[in-house]
């Protein structure tokens, strides 16, 4: 295929289109989180993922999981995973089972401030997604995030 190809040409403006949604999107939450909250959208996804654990077999995830829920480098989690936790809103402890595991939860401070940041994320979302379905060229994806119904 030619790079003047027209699939390619309407792949390359979806594509285009879904990264100018997620950003619209990303913008518009970090906004509404750090103003109201002092979180940022990667500091709340990390609190939201890790709110999910639960004890039992399988119910930690390792740092791996953890960075690829959120998005980042495992590097960039643990940076990530550390100024959260000097905040007093994550700890970190050996796994009982295997000492080189370190397992990373969320504090009842922690816990306290995602349930009150969960209503700001939701709403900007709306906002944010409300506002990209005005754009003829954005409107089929706002449906289609709108359609999808994917298990937590």
């Amino acid at each position: 295929m030619a790079a003047t190809d027209p699939a390619l040409t309407a792949l390359s403006q979806g594509w285009c289109a879904l990264s100018l949604l997620h950003g619209k999107i990303d913008a518009h939450i970090e906004r509404a989180l750090q103003s109201g909250h002092d979180l940022s959208v990667r500091e709340y996804s990390l609190l939201d993922v890790l709110s999910r654990q639960h004890s039992g077999p399988g119910g930690h995830l390792q740092m791996k999981q953890v960075a690829d829920a959120v998005v980042l480098s495992q590097s960039a989690t643990t940076r990530l995973v550390t100024r959260l936790e000097d905040r007093g809103l994550l700890t970190r402890y050996l796994c009982d089972t295997d000492r080189r595991g370190i397992y990373t939860d969320v504090t009842e401070s922690g816990l306290t401030l995602l349930a009150e940041a969960r209503p700001t994320n939701d709403r900007a979302l709306r906002e944010a997604l409300d506002e990209a379905a005005k754009n003829p060229e954005l409107a089929p994806l706002v449906r289609t995030v709108e359609e999808l119904h994917v298990p937590v």
